[in-house]
C-alpha cells in the first residue's frame, strides 16, 4: 500500500519518544502527504527555502536515519534552526533508535532541547521527502552504499545536505560524487561533510605548530619506511555515547554497506591530513595524490559479542561472505601508504572490541625538519588527547622552547590560557578544561559552521569541494588495493 496511514503518537509513545510531538498533533495519524504543513505548504515552499526567515533560516529534515550521527546533529538547539524537524524513513530499529535519543535530548536535566518532530514512516522514504520538502537541510548518516545517491537527488531538488562521512565507500562512486559536488556549486547550494575532527583543540594547535616555521622547519624529506606524517585511530565497536551504551545495528558489520575502516574511519584521517599540511589550498586528486601500498586484517567477532552489540539471535545472513567458523572475521582494519605533493603520509584504522578507558584513541605525528610535533592518548593521562613538540636539533631547544611560546602567545586572542611546560625532552602544550569539550560537542561545532555557510554560501572555502573529493580518492583508491595485498 503507497500511504499507509499509522496512528503515528501510539508508535512515538510506545518507543519513548511522545514527548517529542509536542505542537504537532494536528499531523499525527495522517499520511506524508496529507499532513498539513503551515509554515511550507505548497504555495510558500520554494519561496521560504530560497529566502528563508533569518530567525530560522534552517529547517532539517533527517532522512533514513541509521548511525546516531544524524542524532548529535540535533544534540544542542542552535540559532537559526527551527525546532520543527521532518523524519522521513521506514518504521525499524533504525528509525526507533534515532526517535530514543532525541527523546533523551528533550528531556535531560541539562539544557534539555525542544525539538518537534514530523514523523513520515515510509519504505518510500527519499521519494516522499523530494515530494514534500518540509524544510531546507537534509540531514545523512548511516548506510554508507547508497548514501551518494541520496545526497545527489537532495541537491537535484534544491535542498542543501549535511552529511556525516563517508560519503561513498567505493571507487566506481567518485564520478557521482564529483557531479553532486558541482551540482551544488551551480545552484549555489550548501553540500557539506561532518567532519567533526578538524574541531578538537589538540589537531587545531598541532595544525597551527606544523604552520610555523620557526617551530616546525620543513616537513621531513620522504621516506616510504619512515613516514613524515603518521596517523593512527583505534576506535572500539563496544562504547558509550551520550551516557549510554551504544548498540550496533547488524548492518554495521556488513562492509558492503557500512565500509572498511580505510573508507569508513580513514575519511576523517585523511581529511586531517590535507587540513593540516596544506591550509587553504586546493587538493588536485588527478596530479596531487599517489597511493603506494596498502592492506586490511579483522577483527574476530564473536556470536555472544554479536548478540551482546545488535541484539540478534545470531549472524544476519548479509554476513554470510564473512563467517569463519564461529566467527565473524569483520574486515575493519587498514592502513595505506600514499604522497600527497610530495609528503610521504601513513594512515592506519583499527577496530577493537572494548576501550580500556571507554573512548576512541587518536594519534598523529608530523616529522618535520627542525621539531616533530605529536598528539598522542593514553590512558594514563584522563584518557585526553596530549599535544607536545620535540626537538630534532638537542642544540636547539631553547630556540625551540621560544618559537612555541611565540605561536602560542599569538593565538591568545582565540585560545586565551594556553601555553607549555618542559616535560623530560619534550614541550607539553597545555590546554585549559574549556576547550576539552569531546566528540560528541564537535557536531556542535560542525552545525556551526554548516549554518555559517548556509547563510551565506559563498563564504565557503574554495577548497573545500575540491579538497572532499581528493579525500574520498585517496580512501576508496585505498581499498581495492589493501584487499589485493
Amino acid at each position: 500500500m503507497r500511504h499507509k496511514r499509522i496512528d503515528r503518537r501510539k508508535f512515538l509513545q510506545t518507543t519513548g519518544a511522545g514527548a517529542l510531538l509536542a505542537g504537532a498533533s494536528e499531523n499525527l495519524g495522517m499520511s506524508a502527504e496529507q499532513a498539513p504543513k503551515p509554515e511550507f505548504s505548497s504555495m510558500s515552499r520554494l519561496s521560504r527555502i530560497e529566502k528563508p526567515v533569518d530567525a530560522e533560516f534552517a529547517r532539517l529534515i533527517t532522512l533514513d536515519p541509521a548511525h546516531f550521527h544524524a542524532a548529535l546533529v540535533q544534540m544542542q538547539m542552535l540559532p537559526g534552526i527551527s525546532p520543527h524537524v521532518s523524519i522521513f524513513a521506514p518504521l525499524g530499529p533504525d528509525l526507533l533508535a534515532h526517535l530514543k535519543l532525541l527523546d533523551q535530548f528533550n528531556r535531560r536535566a541539562v539544557e534539555p532541547t525542544s525539538w518537534e518532530l514530523d514523523v513520515h514512516c515510509t519504505p518510500r522514504s527519499l521519494e516522499e521527502m523530494i515530494a514534500a520538502r518540509p524544510g531546507n537541510v537534509v540531514v545523512l548518516a548511516g548506510h554508507n552504499r547508497d548514501k551518494i545517491g541520496k545526497i545527489k537527488a537532495s541537491l537535484e531538488a534544491g535542498l542543501n545536505v549535511l552529511t556525516d562521512k563517508p560519503w561513498i565507500i567505493r571507487a566506481e562512486d567518485l564520478s557521482t560524487l564529483e557531479t553532486a559536488l558541482s551540482l551544488a556549486n551551480s545552484k549555489n547550494l550548501v553540500a557539506y561533510d561532518m567532519m567533526t575532527e578538524r574541531h578538537e583543540i589538540t589537531t587545531i594547535l598541532q595544525r597551527e605548530l606544523v604552520n610555523d616555521p620557526e617551530v616546525f622547519g620543513t616537513l621531513a624529506p620522504p621516506d616510504q619506511e619512515n613516514p613524515s606524517v603518521i596517523l593512527e585511530s583505534t576506535h572500539y565497536i563496544l562504547k558509550t555515547v551520550a551516557g549510554s551504551p551504544n548498540p550496533r545495528p547488524p548492518f554495521f558489520f556488513d562492509i558492503h554497506d557500512q565500509g572498511e575502516g580505510l573508507t569508513d574511519v580513514g575519511t576523517h584521517l585523511v581529511d586531517l591530513v590535507q587540513w593540516t599540511l596544506f591550509p587553504n589550498q586546493t587538493i588536485d586528486y588527478r596530479r596531487d595524490i599517489q597511493v603506494q601500498r596498502a592492506k586490511r586484517w579483522p577483527t574476530p567477532i564473536t556470536l555472544e559479542q554479536f548478540r551482546q552489540i545488535t541484539g540478534a539471535a545470531t549472524f544476519t545472513p548479509e554476513l554470510a561472505p564473512f563467517i569463519r567458523g564461529d566467527r565473524l572475521e569483520y574486515d575493519c582494519n587498514g592502513e595505506v601508504d600514499y604522497k600527497i605533493r610530495g609528503a610521504q603520509v601513513r594512515v592506519m584504522v583499527l577496530w577493537n572490541w572494548e576501550s580500556p578507558a571507554g573512548v576512541d584513541f587518536h594519534h598523529a605525528v608530523y616529522r618535520g625538519t627542525e621539531a616533530t610535533v605529536e598528539v598522542s592518548q593514553s590512558t594514563g593521562r584522563n584518557s585526553q588527547p596530549e599535544l607536545a613538540v620535540f626537538s630534532k636539533k638537542p642544540d636547539r631547544r631553547v630556540d625551540l622552547d621560544a618559537a612555541v611560546r611565540a605561536r602560542l602567545n599569538r593565538l591568545q586572542s582565540t585560545y586565551p590560557g594556553i601555553g607549555c611546560e618542559t616535560i623530560e625532552d619534550s614541550l607539553h602544550i597545555t590546554i585549559p578544561d574549556r576547550y576539552r569539550v569531546g566528540h560528541e560537542a564537535h557536531f556542535a561545532e560542525v552545525v556551526k559552521e554548516f549554518l555559517k555557510y548556509l547563510k551565506s554560501p559563498e563564504s565557503m572555502p574554495r577548497w573545500e569541494l575540491p579538497n572532499m573529493l581528493a579525500k574520498y580518492f585517496t580512501t576508496t583508491m585505498a581499498a581495492p588495493v589493501s584487499r589485493s595485498t
